[in-house]
């Protein structure tokens, strides 16, 4: 079972929010997901990004592998 930290979308046509999630690799991008670890909400000025540090530690000790995107989010909350 491979895990990834990843983006789940939610809100409305062309007012995208998205949840930082904890999913199976193959699950949907939308689909079952394990536990939500964050949020980040593009629509605001500047954008909003709130990840939880203690779950995301939790589920990167346990082999989760955060995407590209997620990545780079990580590295944007922990600088500002």
């Amino acid at each position: 079972m491979a895990l990834k930290i990843r983006l789940a979308r939610l809100g409305t046509k062309k007012k995208p929010f998205y949840r930082i999630v904890v999913a199976e690799s193959t699950a949907k991008r939308d689909g079952r997901f394990l536990e939500a670890v964050g949020i980040y909400d593009p629509n605001q000025k500047p954008a909003r990004v709130e990840i939880k540090k203690e779950l995301l530690d939790k589920w990167a000790e346990r082999g989760a592998q955060p995407t590209d995107t997620v990545r780079s989010l990580i590295k944007k909350q922990t600088t500002a």
